[in-house]
């Protein structure tokens, strides 16, 4: 993922991408002699440089280059799936303009009110196989369901549910965590495990068998876990370990 072969590319272009400002922010940079590429001063904005091999400075600053942006979001509600949105609050709100300006997507969605996982990355190779249908990315969901979930709806799962649309899921697991009575009736805490991603998808699975999902959380995509000690609404970069396992278990699978 990292591109380390990667060739030369233009020294404002690559300063641009990296956030130090456009082009002409750092052509003034330059004719002020705070630019230095491998301890010599430059003279040209548009000189080719390595992006990994080139020790390049700004205003004293060390240039540490990155084409891609790997982001662990813990989404919370009533926060869309989106870039930009004219009415509701976008993911993207949630990030410092040190992240913005990578230009970051979010990888798949999870509907407003749910609150979980969710990636976000300008990794469009990434983004492509990790949504692949053919793939068959399976996606982990903790739930609260009004409702008595038992051994008949855990095999209906596995057999796969008629939605209300006439389409019939892939194979899901379900597993009952707990219950408890409450004064409005059964409620059931359950982990479900799915390997597409319908509109809506787990709320209409369990409205195929008569129950109704009151809070939904994604803790895993694929090989990546929702960090427990990331609070709802945080982020943070993917960490080597992260990378490397969806580098193997998605790009080179």
């Amino acid at each position: 993922m990292k591109g380390q072969g990667k060739q030369t590319q233009r020294l404002d272009k690559l300063l641009t991408h990296m956030g130090f400002g456009s082009r002409s922010d750092i052509k003034r940079q330059v004719k002020q002699r705070n630019v230095t590429v491998n301890g010599t001063v430059v003279k040209d904005s548009g000189m080719q440089v390595h992006p990994y091999r080139d020790r390049i400075e700004v205003d004293g600053e060390t240039v540490s280059y990155k084409p891609f942006i790997y982001l662990m979001l813990h989404k919370p509600p009533g926060v869309i799936s989106a870039t930009e949105d004219v009415r509701e609050r976008t993911v993207l709100d949630l990030l410092d303009e040190e992240e913005r300006h990578f230009s970051p997507f979010p990888v798949g969605r999870l509907d407003k009110d749910t609150e979980g996982l969710l990636l976000l990355t300008n990794d469009g190779k990434l983004a492509h196989e990790l949504l692949s249908p053919r793939r068959h990315v399976p996606k982990t969901y903790e739930a609260t369901v009004a409702g008595d979930v038992g051994e008949e709806d855990a095999a209906r799962f596995t057999e796969g549910v008629e939605l209300d649309d006439g389409y019939v899921t892939m194979p899901a697991q379900l597993t009952l965590l707990s219950k408890k009575q409450a004064e409005e009736g059964t409620l059931s805490y359950i982990s479900l495990v799915i390997h597409e991603g319908k509109f809506h998808q787990v709320k209409r699975m369990f409205e195929a068998v008569g129950k109704k999902v009151l809070y939904l959380k994604r803790t895993e995509m694929g090989p990546l876990r929702l960090d427990p000690e990331l609070p709802i609404g945080a982020y943070r970069e993917l960490n080597e370990e992260e990378l490397a396992l969806l580098s193997r278990g998605i790009l080179e699978e």
